[in-house]
């Protein structure tokens, strides 16, 4: 039995029917020349021996009694027929449209549906029926899905180095045999002892972290109340979000968009501007809400302000729980000067980063939980019911991710991933979600918006495509570097008055 942290367990109890709590991606993939049989097969068999090395796959979760503490994850195996399905499109489907289109489609229809809290909190949708590839290759989509209580951003990536392949053919994985007994029950008396061991622990850490927390605390808000970090020369980092469209209390349905930039241009470009890829990713998506705000009249004097996750993950861990903090930037929409608002995003997220910098080695992702799932779940349920959202300030308008991801081909089951479009969680008050991850030679941009906010989402994903032709005619600044040679100054004395013969002026014409 291994309880779940704090953080972990939070996503559990905001999870409402209007507000799923999974994340995932859009994969599109071509299978090999001369492919027979059907692919949802070929997929079952590849994830059945990878799971000895994937145990987020293979535990579900055990609930405390009377939800009184945060529940447990404990060993399951899952019957892969009910985690890995097959949904055929109508005939005639793949002459209405591209391959994106139709998934971008399919996961609309299939993001709102919660997970079976029974089984392991995964599942992954094959879909059949899209046209074929330029190559005249039978192409598939897979769309997964999986709770944000097992993983976050990072850790999604690590399991991914386990089911994916760098080659059609499948490396061989040293896995070594688990000799623990399947635990499958816990009697109360265990779950209350665990609980309570738990709860011990966290408080002792807690009064044991007390002393040097409030050291960091005291040293970074001296350094982040300064006149000059305070907004980040201008960034506006503290101030309230504006109300927008975005802004509103979501409902079940969901709308889905994708579109994807070149890597190695927008990081060249990045580097030709004296900012970063991240710089880049928030620079598209601000000048994108944008456009898309202007264009329907609805764009606010004041800038837009993203709620940005900051991994708390440190380098080689690759445990399946969350690490990760919420930050705020602001994105310079009321900029119209595209090389100012992009200065502004360099500011506002330099003030962010000397901040955050010293905060990340105190921010808790665990903490004492008896009680905690009742007022979450309470607390959860009232926001969205009193639509607080449309009643109270907000900090922020729109959660943009930047996930780092593999820059290789990659294979899934022998097939080539084309295209790899993260699909995330809106919430109430966040009614557009966009997670970026870089896979191949792409970043790969997934738009996940609340369909009553934002039905028209594909517009704002196109817009991201108008946002890098606008990046790409910024003109770059030019740079004298500090060793390079000067022009010798020579001195010349004035030639005396009367050794000046005037200029005639030429007559036009």
């Amino acid at each position: 039995m291994r309880q779940l942290s704090g953080l972990d367990a939070t996503f559990l109890y905001l999870e409402k029917p209007e507000m799923p709590m999974h994340v995932g991606a859009m994969h599109l993939l071509e299978l090999p020349a001369g492919h027979r049989g059907r692919y949802v097969n070929d997929l079952r068999r590849r994830i059945a021996a990878r799971l000895p090395a994937a145990p987020v796959l293979r535990r579900r979760l055990w609930w405390m009694p009377l939800n009184l503490a945060n529940p447990a994850w404990v060993d399951a195996e899952p019957d892969l027929s009910k985690h890995i399905v097959e949904i055929r499109l109508p005939r005639g489907s793949a002459t209405r449209g591209d391959a994106r289109s139709l998934m971008e489609e399919q996961v609309s229809l299939l993001h709102p549906v919660l997970l079976d809290r029974h089984r392991p909190l995964w599942k992954m949708h094959v879909i059949e029926g899209l046209p074929r590839s330029a190559q005249g290759r039978k192409q598939v989509g897979v769309y997964t899905q999986l709770h944000h209580a097992a993983v976050d951003g990072q850790a999604a990536v690590a399991l991914a180095n386990v089911l994916f392949d760098l080659t059609p053919e499948p490396r061989e994985l040293e896995i070594r045999p688990s000799r623990r007994t399947r635990t499958f029950r816990l009697d109360m008396v265990e779950m209350l002892r665990g609980a309570l061991s738990h709860e011990a622990l966290q408080v002792a850490r807690m009064v044991r972290d007390l002393p040097a927390t409030l050291g960091t605390v005291a040293g970074t808000a001296r350094s982040a109340l300064s006149a000059k970090n305070l907004l980040g020369q201008g960034s506006g980092n503290v101030e309230l979000a504006p109300d927008t469209p975005m802004n509103a209390t979501v409902t079940p349905a969901r709308a889905f968009a994708a579109t994807s930039v070149p890597l190695a241009e927008l990081k060249a470009l990045m580097r030709a501007h004296g900012a970063t890829l991240n710089d880049g990713v928030l620079m598209l998506c601000s000048s994108a809400l944008r456009t898309y705000l202007q264009q329907r009249g609805a764009l606010p004097r004041k800038s837009l302000v993203a709620a940005v996750p900051i991994s708390l993950r440190e380098a080689g861990d690759t445990r399946a729980d969350n690490q990760a903090s919420m930050s705020l930037v602001s994105l310079g929409t009321h900029l119209a000067d595209p090389a100012k608002r992009l200065a502004h995003i360099r500011a506002a997220t330099g003030a962010m980063k000397s901040t955050m910098g010293r905060m990340k080695s105190i921010l808790p992702t665990d903490f004492p939980s008896i009680g905690v799932p009742w007022l979450i779940e309470a607390a959860a349920s009232l926001y969205g019911k009193a639509k607080v959202a449309e009643r109270l300030p907000q900090v922020a308008n729109v959660v943009i991710s930047n996930v780092p991801g593999p820059q290789v081909p990659l294979y899934l089951a022998g097939a080539r991933v084309l295209s790899n479009h993260p699909t995330s969680i809106v919430v109430h008050g966040l009614a557009l979600n966009i997670t970026v991850q870089s896979f191949d030679a792409a970043m790969d941009l997934g738009l996940m918006a609340d369909a009553a906010a934002l039905p028209d989402v594909k517009d704002l994903a196109r817009a991201v495509d108008a946002a890098m032709e606008e990046l790409r005619a910024l003109p770059v600044p030019v740079t004298v570097p500090d060793d390079a040679p000067q022009a010798p100054s020579v001195s010349r004395k004035r030639p005396p008055a009367r050794a000046a013969a005037p200029k005639k002026r030429a007559r036009a014409g």
